[in-house]
């Protein structure tokens, strides 16, 4: 259990049914060929999967002494597992995930896609190792690093598949992916936000310059919700242009109950957060705004076919 504590498990879990989400709820009802056979897209999740759960690992190797300060009872390295084996294990993590990673981009023949991985990797660890402390670029990362979890399904599955009789196709879809990036990218990029300000004591204990330290919990309560009208304007927007006008019911209501109301109670709540507890249930909200925002790409599927 000290392990799957380690790793974030429950984080991981939500990733790998996204990714599968977007595969079996969404493209492979396109009847458009896609590159992976099952096994193979397995193999992409677990390599994904893999690396996050690295990253987890090694953000906690180096933030050994700011979680004792913000989350004492979840420190895990030092205690229950040593350093030394942390770092063999987050090793073996990175060098399965960016092994399969190679295997994969050879496989549908576009080895170049194998920098993927390793960039991935690499950029986990520079933002353990210091990037996390600078001003904002940790959370910008964080985000990005989220979205292309989405966009890596569309690089192998879609891209080697496009000839030009199927591109005008595959470019719709890929632009559907797209659009869950950027939703993903934005939410994700308030809750990194939303995870200073609940960490802001043992983040300024080391020094660390984000952005609730640089502005203060008051300011940055503002900005987060003031932020947090940009994707609830894009929602109501994408919902009534691309979902209730074309007579999708089914999914607007979903839209509205699963993606919108969180979302909204989201930013009623930001306005009078204070404490601690505050933000991390905030913290937690947006998880699940993220995640329902992401299971929609299967319910409008459904809406589409069953209409």
């Amino acid at each position: 259990m000290s392990f799957l504590k380690l790793i974030r498990y429950q984080n991981l879990i939500m990733l790998a049914i996204m990714q599968l989400v977007f595969r079996y709820g969404f493209l492979e009802s396109q009847s458009i060929p896609l590159a992976l056979k099952d096994w193979q897209f397995a193999l992409l999740v677990f390599s994904t999967v893999c690396i996050a759960a690295g990253g987890y690992l090694i953000n906690n190797i180096f933030d050994q002494a700011t979680d004792e300060i913000n989350k004492p009872d979840n420190v895990v390295i030092g205690k229950q597992i040593s350093e030394s084996m942390g770092y063999n294990i987050y090793i073996a993590l990175n060098v399965i995930g960016v092994g399969i990673g190679f295997y994969l981009a050879n496989a549908i023949h576009k080895p170049n896609f194998a920098a993927i991985f390793v960039i991935i990797a690499a950029t986990l660890y520079v933002y353990a190792n210091g990037l996390k402390q600078t001003l904002l670029i940790g959370n910008i990362i964080i985000a990005l690093l989220l979205s292309l979890s989405i966009l890596i399904i569309g690089i192998f599955d879609l891209l080697p598949m496009v000839v030009p009789e199927t591109q005008a196709g595959m470019g719709i879809i890929f632009n559907i992916l797209i659009d869950y990036a950027v939703f993903a990218f934005i939410i994700n990029f308030i809750r990194e936000i939303v995870k200073d300000m609940e960490d802001v004591n043992g983040d300024y204990n080391q020094g660390m310059n984000t952005l609730p330290i640089a502005l203060g919990l008051a300011r940055t309560g503002k900005v987060v919700f003031g932020l947090s009208f940009i994707p609830l304007g894009l929602i109501v927007y994408y919902i009534n242009e691309n979902l209730y006008s074309n007579n999708l019911f089914y999914a607007s209501a979903y839209g509205f109950l699963f993606i919108l109301a969180p979302l909204l109670y989201f930013t009623i709540k930001m306005f009078s957060a204070k404490k601690q507890k505050d933000f991390h249930h905030l913290s937690k909200v947006l998880k699940f705004v993220i995640f329902f925002g992401i299971l929609s790409i299967a319910v409008i599927n459904f809406n589409i076919k069953y209409a």
